[in-house]
């Protein structure tokens, strides 16, 4: 599809150039042949009344001959034109489209892994369904173990589904956070104390314990951005870390920056895993994610692959950097960077 535009942008590309490069010719070879004509007159008549300066009439053969050559080389002129235009306007047109092919492919990966993501669920949902339907001697204890797993698979597409909205919602902004707004003041401690609530039940889930070190830092962002975004990185630290863990969460200024760093003891991330981390639907190896002083411990939940992808969205249209250190069976330590006001 694309390369049958890029020819047609090709073309059109072309026939703009010819349009003026031969208009252009056209003139100029009309004003040096009237030029001529013009001088050829003007010779005539001097030498018909002798005027003062009079000269040998102009050769009418090498008057022609002149204008043939002229002609000759605007031809010449305008094929070498349509040869350069030809590729240069091959490259710009590959230029031009390189930016929405990217953006069609990306969209069509994103069709196709939303999908998948989407059938895995649902397809549970629907054999489970189907075969305790089938069974005519199905019991209470069976029907809610049936409705409990179908809750469990509703949960999923919910936070997939929550995922897949906030991708959009970013994506139409154009990365930005602020929503088309200028960005506003926003106090890192009052953030940092509405992400802990947020995540407060699920840490008591797991008997985690949430240690804050918020010291003072404002900067330009979007509060609800930047509120989600430690909520994000909280919740991944509570989900992949065992029972009675801690985990850090510390602000500080510096360097003019506010310095984020959220630090966990959770099962760790190979190093393998660690340059997909943010690309969407990426899931770390569970086998490889248990802790090594226990390879038979439970595995970390599942997740929907878009937390990361999202934390990044937000980190760069607030005009942040992100990185991130783990070792598999010690933990992880994010750390986000913004300018500070």
């Amino acid at each position: 599809m694309f390369k049958t535009a890029r020819i047609k942008l090709t073309g059109w590309y072309l026939l703009i150039i010819m349009l003026v490069s031969v208009s252009f010719s056209v003139a100029i070879y009309r004003v040096l042949t009237s030029e001529l004509d013009r001088l050829e007159r003007v010779q005539r008549v001097r030498v018909e009344f002798q005027l003062p300066g009079g000269r040998p009439v102009l050769d009418h053969d090498l008057l022609e001959e002149t204008k043939n050559r002229v002609e000759l080389i605007l031809i010449l002129i305008n094929l070498i034109i349509l040869a350069g235009s030809a590729y240069a306007g091959y490259i710009l047109a590959g230029q031009t489209l390189n930016p929405i092919a990217e953006m069609v492919d990306e969209q069509n990966r994103f069709i196709t892994d939303a999908s998948h993501e989407l059938r895995t669920p649902l397809t549970s949902l629907k054999s489970e369904i189907e075969v305790n339907l089938r069974d005519s001697n199905l019991s209470l204890d069976q029907a809610k173990t049936l409705l409990k797993s179908n809750l469990e698979e509703v949960n999923s597409l919910q936070v997939l589904s929550d995922g897949l909205i906030r991708l959009t919602q970013y994506s139409a902004q154009g990365g930005s956070a602020f929503g088309g707004q200028k960005g506003q003041a926003v106090s890192l401690e009052v953030v940092a104390r509405e992400a802990i609530r947020k995540v407060t039940h699920a840490a008591k889930e797991k008997r985690i314990t949430i240690s804050s070190d918020i010291r003072s830092g404002i900067i330009e962002g979007n509060k609800t951005s930047l509120t989600e975004l430690l909520v994000i990185f909280l919740d991944n630290a509570i989900k992949y870390s065992a029972k009675q863990k801690t985990v850090h969460l510390t602000g500080k200024k510096t360097d003019g920056h506010v310095i984020i760093e959220i630090a966990d003891h959770g099962f760790g991330i190979d190093d393998k895993d660690i340059p997909h981390l943010f690309d969407r639907f990426y899931r770390i190896d569970q086998a490889r994610s248990r802790g090594v002083d226990d390879p038979a411990g439970p595995k970390p939940p599942a997740g929907s692959g878009l937390g990361l992808s999202i934390v990044q969205w937000i980190v760069h249209s607030n005009a942040g950097e992100i990185k991130v250190e783990s070792q598999v069976g010690a933990g992880t330590s994010f750390e986000a960077r913004f300018l500070a006001i």
